[in-house]
């Protein structure tokens, strides 16, 4: 078991209070909290080490461009790549899907060619091959999933092909928190002779994550949702496929040469990291992620299911509550609707009990489609949270419909 006194103390945000009401955070899916391990980390660097990277001939560069690569291979350890040269830092996982679309699928897809997709999918892995697909006549296919919000495998068998170029799937669902059969998926493509590209954005922070167990091309995923800071995410991508790929974004860091005929570009990764990289971002990431490794991400799933399952079949008792996705295997979501009331209103009154969740679509308008909703209200678990928080979102629930009654 976790430690939960100790594990919460070492988030400095749940000290406070909102609306004179002590926190409840409980929307770690947009963006979880940060440990005081990693502030520190960011402060350190920022205070005693900064300077540019790579090209500097004086100690503080040398210090802080170790350090950035010794993240690099920290990143690597944690998703098992074979290699850190497999590890390009980016933005988050929207560019890094982003940066696939354009240097890989921009080669590769030509007309009639085909990308397939779950329903599940967050807009950063729709939209990114929906236009891919518009520019260059490739067919985008869409995977349904069931009224539970499971993948419908039968469907997925007959939609991935022979034209089926690229798998592009969630590892987990940020709206539903439905975990995607990837192993049975990756199979169906690996038979077509398809690329995959998993986007564990979710994923990442709630279960170990083996790129080479996976047998995925690519894996994306953003530091901020797995206790690191914004701005840094991570793209794993197979060597020889990295090492096809044109620049992304060029200029500074990504050259070997450069005349006005023509220039030369660096291998993989540095290739693909223009401009000076968010160097403090990465070593947050490396120290978020040693954090995690010493709770025992094994351990952070098990404590997350528990709840996930307390909170599950309380809130299948609160009168008026439809639980939106409720799928055999699931990570740590609570999608759902409240009859009568807008999802609007009941984060806006939780927030006034100290509640914090998240409203809206969730960036996944499909999905809230396919169960006929224009938005739910969702509460999403992270490693700090406590069985007082279940009962304090289902009591500050029960209290929202008592004021509607």
């Amino acid at each position: 078991m976790l430690d939960m006194e100790r594990v919460r103390g070492d988030f400095p945000t749940l000290s406070r209070k909102v609306n004179d009401k002590p926190l409840v955070y409980l929307d770690s899916a947009a963006s979880a909290l940060k440990p005081q391990v990693m502030i520190d980390r960011l402060s350190r660097f920022y205070s005693c080490h900064y300077a540019n990277i790579h090209r500097g001939a004086h100690t503080l560069s040398a210090e802080a461009t170790a350090d950035y690569e010794q993240a690099r291979q920290r990143v690597a350890s944690f998703l098992n790549a074979p290699s850190m040269d497999q590890i390009v830092f980016v933005h988050g996982a929207t560019e890094g899907i982003n940066l696939v679309a354009e240097s890989w699928g921009r080669q590769e897809l030509r007309a009639g060619d085909e990308v397939v997709i779950t329903e599940l999918e967050h807009h950063s892995n729709l939209l990114p091959w929906q236009r891919l697909c518009e520019q260059v006549g490739a067919k985008l296919r869409v995977i349904p999933i069931d009224e539970r919000g499971q993948v419908v495998l039968e469907e997925a068998e007959t939609l991935i092909g022979p034209r089926t170029k690229l798998l592009a799937m969630a590892h987990v669902s940020n709206a539903l928190g439905t975990i995607l059969p990837v192993a049975e998926l990756t199979a169906l493509a690996r038979a077509q002779g398809a690329k995959v590209l998993i986007d564990g954005a979710q994923g990442v922070v709630h279960m170990p994550v083996d790129v080479q167990a996976l047998d995925c091309d690519f894996y994306v995923f953003s530091g901020h949702k797995l206790y690191g800071p914004t701005g840094i995410g991570v793209l794993y991508g197979k060597k020889e496929i990295l090492e096809s790929m044109v620049a992304y974004q060029v200029g500074g860091g990504t050259i070997d040469a450069v005349t006005f005929e023509g220039s030369t570009y660096l291998d993989a990764p540095l290739r693909f990291e223009a401009g000076t990289p968010h160097v403090a971002g990465a070593l947050g990431l490396a120290t978020a992620i040693d954090y995690v490794a010493e709770l025992g991400i094994e351990r952070i799933a098990a404590h997350e299911a528990a709840l996930l399952e307390q909170a599950t079949a309380a809130m299948e008792r609160v009168p008026g509550l439809r639980l939106i996705g409720t799928a055999a295997q699931r990570a740590s979501v609570l999608s759902f609707t409240i009859e009568g009331i807008h999802a609007a209103d009941v984060g806006a009154l939780l927030d006034q009990q100290g509640i914090a969740v998240r409203v809206g679509h969730h960036c996944a308008q499909p999905v809230m489609r396919r169960y006929g909703v224009s938005a739910t209200t969702r509460a999403s678990l992270g490693l700090y949270n406590t069985s007082g928080d279940v009962d304090a979102l289902v009591s500050g629930l029960v209290k929202v419909i008592e004021l509607f009654s």
